[in-house]
């Protein structure tokens, strides 16, 4: 019977492998093994059902799908990432660019970038009074040469000279003034294609922010000074009248009298004075930086120097009468851009002082 069922080309269940590669017999034990081969008395016990190899084949169509699913989700996030790195740009190039970005200088101070950014907009004032000439500075505003300076720079000016960065000179005239707030416009006659400061916004600065100050300090134009913004809303209080400016350290030059925290600094205020918010900044300014920019790191102005403390070296006190400069310690104060750029309309009509001259 065995032999017949061989010759008919199959296997008997028993001889097939076992689902660990063993034989049949071996998987289960020797006793069976010769109950299979006619052992006497033995009885073959019937097989097992055939269990299926362990070793399952992999689903190609499943593993394919699965691999194709997992590049296309490669592809998509990468193509996502594209996308949204594309989207990104776009918006950042729509976005108003800063004048520079000094912040990415490699020396970490971007002040060179600042001076080289903003210097041509910053001018020296020369205004010639009765009772002498006085030394400030200004900001170009418009390419056709309006520019903003300190009332106290002009005030009374019977003549006014501008000189630009490149050196070039022209006249101009006092178009407005406001003493309330110590500022003033001149325009030069005949600009054309003037390089304009930027205007910030002084209402987005912080105590610590880096700040870049640019003037005339003795007549020496273009000169440069950073620091920091030491503190916002500083009361001062600074005289409304050019005759009690003189009293002083010579009026417009930078020795213009102002009050902080109930002292008086470079002479008398007098009776008619006027007090504004100021930014206060370390930045050393000196007797010539009147009128002249307060920057932040993207080379925009946000505020024009208008007081400063210079102590005395010698018995004369704070600056006053008798007493030589000592420079700058530290101590400056600015008004904020947004003052400024609240005023221009009013200037350019005159302001609240009226014109005072013009050449």
């Amino acid at each position: 019977m065995t032999e017949s069922y061989r010759r008919s080309g199959d296997e008997m269940p028993q001889d097939r492998p076992s689902a660990d590669g063993n034989d049949y017999a071996s998987a289960y034990g020797s006793e069976y093994a010769q109950g299979a081969h006619g052992g006497a008395g033995q009885e073959v016990p019937p097989p097992p059902p055939y269990a299926p190899s362990s070793r399952r084949r992999p689903r190609r169509p499943v593993a394919l799908i699965a691999a194709v699913a997992l590049i296309s989700g490669l592809i998509g996030g990468g193509s996502a990432a594209l996308i949204s790195d594309a989207t990104n740009r776009a918006t950042q190039n729509t976005s108003s660019t800063p004048l520079v970005n000094a912040g990415d200088k490699p020396s970490g101070s971007g002040v060179s970038a600042v001076a080289k950014a903003a210097g041509p907009a910053i001018v020296e004032i020369k205004a010639r009074t009765a009772g002498g000439e006085s030394t400030g500075s200004g900001v170009v505003v418009t390419s056709s040469g309006e520019i903003v300076t300190n009332n106290h720079v002009v005030a009374g000016a019977r003549t006014v000279t501008v000189t630009f960065s490149d050196g070039s000179r022209k006249t101009a005239k006092v178009v407005g003034t406001d003493p309330d707030k110590d500022l003033a416009m001149v325009e030069v006659s005949g600009a054309k294609n003037l390089t304009a400061a930027q205007l910030g916004d002084s209402d987005k600065i912080a105590v610590g922010d880096q700040v870049v100050a640019i003037g005339s300090p003795e007549g020496l134009t273009g000169s440069v000074t950073s620091g920091i913004v030491s503190a916002l809303n500083r009361d001062v209080t600074v005289p409304k009248e050019e005759s009690q400016g003189q009293q002083g350290n010579g009026g417009g030059d930078g020795g213009w009298p102002f009050e902080f925290g109930g002292r008086q600094f470079n002479g008398d205020t007098g009776s008619s004075k006027t007090s504004y918010k100021a930014i206060q900044t370390d930045a050393s300014l000196n007797p010539g930086n009147s009128g002249g920019a307060l920057i932040n790191m993207q080379g925009q102005i946000i505020g024009i120097n208008s007081a400063m403390y210079a102590p005395s070296s010698g018995a004369g006190g704070s600056g006053g009468p008798g007493g030589s400069s000592a420079g700058s310690i530290g101590l400056g104060f600015a008004i904020p851009i947004n003052t400024v750029k609240a005023d221009l309309d009013s200037l350019r009509g005159g302001g609240s002082g009226g014109s005072n001259s013009g050449v």
